[in-house]
């Protein structure tokens, strides 16, 4: 959350709620809906860490809020960011130590476990493809977001087939 919210206060000064809606904006119904309090306590150890300056704001009419922008700091965090790659592909998996521990444990079958991922897998497809269908078709970061789920699922799904044929 930090690094996303730092990106978008490249644009300007924003205050939290502005930000939460730039982000459900940006990702619509695709990615999770960001919780205030969270953004609001990012944004405090953003500002602690020096990668941001907030300032308070007076209104008239209501209480004052706080708007925040990047440092320089803050700034070349960003830069960084951007320019940084992802590093390791996906062999952390939670399901595939599932997999690899069955036999040893005698805990669980490893062609149950296939079939009950692939269950999941499937379900979270149909949900995937439901948000497609309903979402705002003139988002294109959610429409992109959405598909690159399904792909990254269809290719789970894959591997999934893979595994069982391997197995028995």
């Amino acid at each position: 959350m930090r690094l996303p919210l730092m990106a978008l206060l490249a644009n300007g000064p924003a205050h939290g709620y502005e930000l939460k809606q730039a982000l459900e904006r940006l990702f619509g119904a695709a990615y999770p809906q960001p919780n205030i309090g969270q953004i609001y306590v990012t944004l405090g150890r953003l500002e602690k860490t020096g990668l941001i300056r907030g300032e308070d704001v007076t209104q008239s009419d209501r209480p004052n809020k706080r708007t925040y922008e990047l440092t320089d700091s803050g700034r070349e965090a960003v830069a960084a960011w951007f320019e940084d790659l992802s590093h390791e592909p996906r062999v952390r998996d939670e399901f595939f130590m599932k997999l690899a521990l069955a036999p040893q444990t005698r805990m669980a079958d490893q062609i149950s476990l296939i079939n009950k991922q692939r269950r999941h897998y499937l379900n979270l497809m149909r949900a995937m493809s439901r948000l497609a269908a309903e979402e705002d078709q003139g988002n294109l970061i959610s429409q992109l977001l959405i598909e690159g789920a399904i792909l990254h699922l269809q290719a789970d799904l894959d591997w999934l087939e893979r595994c069982q044929e391997d197995l028995e």
